[in-house]
């Protein structure tokens, strides 16, 4: 993430979760509720099991093909048609998109007891509270298709299962992913970039957005390869989003829509085979105007790294590496010109200011100067300054190699002292006071 664009912050709840099956809260506050058993009595496990599949089988084909009457058939409306319509308008949303996969697949996990409170609202009827994965695919964009959780409430009625809800249950640790077809209707605009084809999704009141950034793609890829290589996908999916509570379905809680412009997102990370599924880049809905030609150019080629190296990079590897060499792919000049004072207070003004005042730094900053608010934006900043000057003073090859080195996990102080001679053939104490003298010349 871009640095100054970057800090996370908390979600409001989504006007999704206020809707739904009526009296689903009032079991939050019911003390010593009677729980109702799943029912053990009639066809065995397995074949419930396989009606349930047919069911999420069902549910799929008629939101994929936007059928509604198929849709009425399988979902529950006896207590209120919010589910229905939500769906409908969901499969409407999901037109215009190009799927290669779109399922949804029963989990193992055992059938979880249901408050009485709930059971009740459906009658004699047995009720099952299921764990489902949403299985899908883009086409063109997708290697292999991203898996995400869905709470889905059934009852078993005289004419078969019925799908009652899509929502948790209260208390319960299960979870409902909603994706940018749940927050309205989707234009589709596609760029073709050096992997093939790359897409970005976003509402209509977004699409000015979108065709900038469809603009930007192919050289920000290009760029991102000079860089890092091309062993990558070399395309991307991008979602432009509305409003606060669709950035937070995609990204979560931990970042915050209001203070950065965008986030590269991804699901499980493959190794052994270099390999990151659900691999996107998702613009917040104050993006678009906050960002200028220039910002918008750095944000996307920041994130586009990211997503290059996320299949090689392990969690708790060092913020400075992870996000300094992204910054510096970010704002790399096209024309391979050196950084001059003008860039530097430009792109990092608080570092400026310290240099200024206090003289260049005397460390590498640290994951927990990134993890401050107070102190956040200048590491960011810093970080920046480091890379592009080991760019500049020893090539950008001998930095990836760093990245690499670095991007392993976590590392001690001698590890990455260790890392700083084997790539670029100094010490680290070394590195630090060139960089300063780097700095304060430029300053």
């Amino acid at each position: 993430m871009p640095s100054p664009e970057s800090l996370p912050r908390p979600r409001r709840r989504a006007p999704w979760e206020r809707i739904g099956l009526a009296g689903l809260a009032l079991a939050v506050a019911v003390v010593g509720v009677l729980l109702v058993a799943p029912d053990t009595t009639g066809p065995s496990e397995s074949d419930v099991r396989v009606e349930l599949q047919a069911l999420l089988d069902s549910w799929a084909d008629a939101v994929r093909t936007a059928d509604s009457a198929a849709l009425s058939e399988i979902i529950d409306t006896a207590v209120g048609s919010e589910l229905l319509e939500a769906e409908t308008r969901r499969a409407q949303a999901l037109t215009g998109v190009p799927l290669v996969e779109f399922g949804y697949e029963l989990g193992t996990e055992p059938a979880a007891d249901i408050p009485s409170e709930i059971a009740g609202l459906f009658g004699d009827d047995p009720v099952r509270a299921l764990t489902v994965s949403l299985r899908y695919g883009i086409e063109g964009v997708d290697e292999a298709p991203t898996r995400k959780p869905v709470a889905v409430l059934v009852v078993a009625r005289s004419d078969g299962w019925k799908i009652a809800s899509d929502r948790p249950l209260p208390g319960s640790v299960s979870a409902t992913w909603r994706g940018p077809w749940d927050h309205g209707p989707l234009d589709v605009t596609t760029t073709v970039t050096a992997g093939g084809t790359s897409m970005i999704l976003a509402h209509p009141d977004a699409t000015d957005l979108a065709a900038d950034i469809a603009a930007e793609l192919p050289s920000a890829v290009d760029v991102v390869s000079e860089v890092w290589g091309t062993d990558w996908p070399e395309r991307s999916l991008v979602l432009v989003t509305s409003s606060h509570d669709e950035f937070t379905d995609q990204v979560g809680t931990a970042h915050n829509g209001d203070e950065i412009a965008a986030v590269a997102i991804s699901d499980a990370v493959d190794p052994e085979h270099d390999r990151a599924t659900g691999q996107r880049i998702v613009f917040s809905p104050a993006a678009g105007s906050r960002l200028s030609q220039e910002s918008l150019r750095a944000v996307l080629r920041h994130e586009l790294a990211h997503i290059a190296a996320r299949p090689q990079t392990v969690d708790g590897s060092p913020m400075w590496i992870l996000e300094g060499y992204a910054d510096y792919i970010g704002y790399r000049s096209d024309t391979g010109s050196p950084v001059t004072g003008a860039d530097l207070r430009r792109i990092a003004p608080n570092l400026v200011g310290e240099v200024t005042r206090t003289g260049a730094p005397s460390q590498i900053p640290t994951d927990d100067d990134f993890a401050d608010p107070s102190r956040s934006r200048t590491a960011y900043e810093t970080a920046w300054s480091l890379t592009t000057f080991l760019a500049e003073e020893y090539g950008e090859d001998d930095l990836t190699s760093l990245y690499h080195r670095l991007a392993d996990g976590p590392a001690s102080e001698a590890d990455q002292r260790d890392a700083f001679t084997a790539t670029v053939g100094v010490s680290a104490t070394d590195v630090v006071d060139r960089w300063g003298d780097w700095l304060t010349d430029r300053v």
